[in-house]
């Protein structure tokens, strides 16, 4: 977990901890999306994963969807940022296209499928969903918070 350090001295700690994941939205030509059915809680969820002390955030989204998926991805440019508020969870996502690898199933993917956006909004809860559809647009990255199952309402 990463922490921030303050230098002002405090008599009761109010720093929160935080941990910081990845994941990669990586399209194909053909508008299809890479997505896992997650083995632990069968959800349908972009690849990604906690982001090591030491790595950058480019390399883990690279390690995390080539674990998850078999697919080896370049990665394009950030999306998003988004917060689980609750659990303390700051997720950075970017967009992808693949360069190799092929499907396969691992410890962590129950299923690794291409689905198209509508398939996307079908099978993936709201707060995983929008990180989808946010990386399908052009423009500056997405920042949104959220408490694990709904959406902060935009400011």
């Amino acid at each position: 977990m990463l922490m921030y350090m303050s230098n002002i001295p405090q008599k009761t700690p109010s720093t929160p901890l935080h941990s910081v994941s990845v994941a990669g939205i990586v399209v194909r030509d053909d508008g299809r999306v890479l997505t896992i059915k997650r083995a632990d809680n069968g959800t349908w969820e972009p690849p990604g994963g906690v982001l090591e002390l030491t790595e950058a955030p480019e390399d883990g989204v690279r390690r995390e969807v080539y674990e998850e998926t078999g697919i080896k991805v370049q990665v394009d440019r950030l999306t998003g940022v988004y917060k689980h508020t609750s659990r303390g969870i700051v997720a950075l996502v970017f967009r992808c296209h693949a360069e190799g690898g092929r499907e396969q199933l691992t410890d962590e993917s129950a299923a690794v499928e291409w689905l198209t956006p509508d398939e996307v909004t079908s099978r993936m809860a709201e707060v995983y969903a929008v990180r989808v559809t946010d990386a399908l647009l052009d423009g500056a990255p997405r920042v949104r918070a959220h408490d694990g199952r709904k959406l902060a309402q935009d400011a």
